[in-house]
C-alpha cells in the first residue's frame, strides 16, 4: 500500500519538486526585488531591513498560504481564510481590551475556533460532497457576520490592554551588526520579530509533512486522481477532511501573527487575504486542479506579491490599487502558464 502511494505520489513531486513554473517563480523575485533595488536603492530599498520587513509584513500570510496550498493540493479551495482572520483577531482585541481576558487564554480560544471551523468546513465538503467554494463561502460570510457581531467598532490592543500580547508584538530580535546600515546619527541594526521565526517554521514543518509522511503523499495523490486514490483504497474523505483542518488553525496561526502587527480587530480587517493566500500559492506553482504544489513555491510567491506592494508603496506616487492590478496580471501569466504545461504534458502522453 505504501508503495503505491508512493508511486501515485511520484508524478506530483516530479512535476512539483524541480519544475520550471518554480523556476520561474524563484527568478521572478529575484529579478523583481533586484530591480527594487537599482530604482529605489536611493529610497532605502537595499537595506537588508527591507527585505527582513516584508517578512514581518507577511508572517500571517505566509501560515495561510501554507494552509492554503494544502487544500489545493487536493483540487479543493478555502475562501473563508480571510474572514476567519477577522473574527479572530477581533476576538483577541475586544476579549484583552474590553473584557479583559489575558492574552494566552484569548489565543488558545482561538486555536479551538481553528479545529472547530476547519472541522465544520472539511466535513461538509468530504462526506456531504459539497462543493468547497459553496461551503468556504458561507464560512466567509459567517465569519465577517460574527466579527461584528463581537464588536462594530475598531478595537486597538495597548499596553493596558494585554502587557504580556503587547511585549510579544513589539519583542525584537537583533541580527549582527554588519547587515545593518549607517543612519544619520548611528547605526541601524537590522531586526525580526518573534512572528517571522514561527511562521518560518509553520513553512518548514508543512513542507517536511507534504514531502516525508504519508499525509503529504495522500494529498498529492488524492489531488492528482481522486479515482485512482480511492481505487488504492486511500481514504480519500478523511484527507479532505484532515486538509481543511490543517488550513484552519494554520489560519488560526496566522491570524494571532496578523494581530500581532497590526495590533487591532476591526470588521473590515483581512479583507481580500484570501485572495492573497491563493494568488501566491498559485504563482509559487500550486495547481488549481491539485495534486502539485511545493510550501517553496508558496513562500516565493508571497515575497513576490508582499515585494510587488513593497514597490508600490516605495514609489509614493502610485496608487496602493496598482498592487493589486500587479498581483493580477501575474496570476493570470501563472495560470496560462499552468495551462501550457497541462496541454504538453497531455499530448506527450497520447
Amino acid at each position: 500500500m505504501a508503495e503505491q502511494i508512493r508511486k501515485a505520489a511520484a508524478r506530483g513531486k516530479r512535476i512539483s519538486g524541480n519544475n520550471l513554473l518554480l523556476l520561474i517563480t524563484i527568478l521572478l523575485f529575484v529579478a523583481m526585488y533586484a530591480a527594487g533595488c537599482v530604482i529605489y536603492g536611493a529610497k532605502g530599498f537595499t537595506h537588508f531591513q527591507t527585505f527582513l520587513n516584508l517578512l514581518i509584513t507577511n508572517a500571517g500570510l505566509l501560515c495561510v498560504t501554507c494552509g492554503m496550498t494544502c487544500v489545493m493540493l487536493t483540487g479543493g479551495i478555502d475562501i473563508s481564510v480571510g474572514s476567519l482572520i477577522a473574527m479572530d483577531c477581533m476576538i483577541l482585541a475586544d476579549g484583552m481590551t474590553n473584557k479583559h481576558i489575558g492574552a494566552i487564554p484569548l489565543i488558545i480560544f482561538v486555536m479551538v475556533i481553528g479545529v472547530v471551523f476547519g472541522l465544520v468546513q472539511g466535513f461538509l465538503v468530504s462526506y456531504m460532497q459539497i462543493q468547497p467554494f459553496i461551503v468556504t463561502m458561507a464560512g466567509m460570510f459567517f465569519g465577517r457576520g460574527m466579527t461584528a457581531v463581537i464588536n462594530t467598532q475598531q478595537v486597538s490592543i495597548t499596553m493596558d490592554s494585554s502587557q504580556t500580547f503587547y511585549a510579544w508584538a513589539n519583542a525584537k530580535i537583533n541580527l549582527p551588526a554588519f547587515l545593518g546600515y549607517m543612519g544619520r546619527r548611528k547605526m541601524i541594526v537590522p531586526f525580526i520579530r518573534p512572528t517571522v521565526i514561527i511562521a518560518l517554521l509553520v513553512c518548514v514543518v508543512i513542507a517536511l509533512v507534504l514531502k516525508y509522511t504519508k499525509f503529504g503523499r495522500v494529498l498529492y495523490a488524492v489531488g492528482g486522481n481522486e479515482s485512482s486514490a480511492k481505487m488504492m483504497g486511500l481514504n480519500v474523505k478523511r484527507a479532505k477532511l484532515e486538509a481543511y483542518v490543517l488550513s484552519s488553525v494554520l489560519c488560526s496561526i496566522g491570524a494571532i501573527l496578523y494581530c500581532m502587527n497590526t495590533m487591532t480587530g476591526a470588521v473590515t480587517q483581512a479583507k481580500g487575504f484570501e485572495m492573497d493566500a491563493i494568488a501566491s500559492a498559485v504563482i509559487g506553482g500550486t495547481l488549481l486542479t491539485g495534486g502539485v504544489g511545493t510550501i517553496l513555491g508558496s513562500f516565493f510567491g508571497v515575497l513576490i506579491t508582499g515585494t510587488i506592494t513593497t514597490l508600490v508603496m516605495t514609489n509614493g506616487k502610485l496608487l496602493s490599487s496598482w498592487s493589486n492590478i500587479l498581483t493580477a496580471a501575474l496570476l493570470c501569466f501563472f495560470i496560462l502558464l499552468q495551462s501550457i504545461f497541462a496541454y504538453i504534458k497531455n499530448r506527450a502522453t497520447r
